[in-house]
């Protein structure tokens, strides 16, 4: 446990460093996807390691271990790591259990918030139009989920521009987009070294609806145009959704669909798998390494406690019991008279 414990941390910055980068070269897809379960193991992995490591401190406490019947002089001597790392494992752990119910609780909030939304447009099919001037555009997540589009975004895109948009905001709708936007923020909320992955995850899923609707469409140059027009139309506004045609990084989506489309890369998945692989043995091992210390403990409390009395450091020796004296008077008179027969001064040729 000395060094495996500290592994799924480690592994969460070099991930937290990588992954953004490796990210924008892959297909959005596969991005996206290979952003959602880095994001999801290196936070399991990192409350693991902070729950490990404040077990240390806490099992020290001479009444939890009363409580857990270990020997706290044991798990001190079978375990390296010091009370003041345990210590701060414990508030990391604390305060990241606590940012995390709190953006549960957001998140659960927001959704409950978008699915109504969705409920209360008018109309009953997928498209929802605004009859507002202000140009905007974004899906909203429900039962069934509602592309909603004001007549000032459309009024600013022509007809082929009109279908990539569409296209866009249904790829976010069939590919669940808004699921992977939550996963982000609770992982983010865990530790903030994991808000790089959640800042590059918006991208990467903005990146799939784009090539979702370049191949509906069938040219990735409209696609293209539509998002750019789109963008300077909706510049004006001051608050966007989050699944909005305008969001993300707008350049730079604009060029990778004036660009071919990215190939598929195996060297950053396999790269990415053996670190989230190599997290999960070292917490395994670190996990199975505290329950084996407890048990090293325990054992030495039962040794201390069903030790007997002359090895508890007295020194003095354990008395040995006599024989019983016999009750019955005949037989302590035979006793008597061969105690004397036999004590008595021996005489050669005489009596006693």
């Amino acid at each position: 446990m000395t060094f495996t414990v500290y592994v799924p941390l480690l592994v969460t910055v070099v991930l937290a460093v990588l992954a953004p980068r490796a990210a924008r070269r892959l297909p959005p897809r596969a991005a996206a996807r290979s952003l959602a379960c880095a994001a999801t193991v290196t936070a399991l992995g990192w409350l693991g390691s902070l729950a490990l490591l404040s077990f240390t401190g806490l099992a020290q406490i001479p009444e939890v271990a009363e409580q857990g019947h270990w020997s706290v002089a044991a798990l001190r001597a079978a375990d390296p790591v010091s009370l003041a790392v345990a210590i701060l494992g414990a508030l990391g752990l604390a305060a990241a259990t606590g940012s995390l119910a709190v953006a549960a609780v957001r998140g659960t909030r927001h959704l409950r918030w978008t699915r109504r939304e969705a409920a209360a447009l008018p109309g009953d099919t997928e498209l929802a139009v605004l009859d507002d001037p202000v140009p905007q555009a974004f899906a909203l997540p429900g039962a069934p989920g509602r592309i909603v589009v004001s007549r000032g975004m459309l009024r600013c895109l022509g007809d082929d521009e009109r279908a990539a948009l569409l296209a866009h905001e249904r790829a976010h709708l069939r590919g669940r987009h808004h699921l992977y936007l939550a996963l982000w923020r609770l992982t983010a909320a865990v530790t903030p070294l994991l808000r790089p992955l959640a800042d590059a995850g918006g991208f990467v899923l903005e990146r799939w609806a784009d090539e979702t609707a370049a191949a509906y469409v069938g040219s990735r140059t409209v696609v293209a145009r539509a998002v750019g027009r789109a963008a300077l139309a909706a510049a004006a506004a001051k608050d966007r959704p989050a699944l909005a045609a305008t969001g993300g990084a707008v350049p730079q989506r604009v060029r990778a669909l004036l660009a071919p489309p990215p190939p598929p890369r195996a060297l950053p998945v396999v790269a990415g798998a053996a670190l989230l692989a190599l997290c999960c043995a070292s917490l395994a091992e670190a996990a199975f390494d505290s329950e084996r210390m407890v048990v090293t403990a325990r054992s030495a409390e039962r040794a201390t406690a069903t030790a007997p009395a002359d090895t508890a450091g007295s020194g003095h020796p354990v008395p040995v019991a006599t024989a019983p004296v016999a009750t019955d008077p005949d037989a302590a008179a035979d006793g008597a008279r061969h105690r004397h027969h036999h004590c008595g001064p021996h005489r050669p040729g005489g009596r006693a």
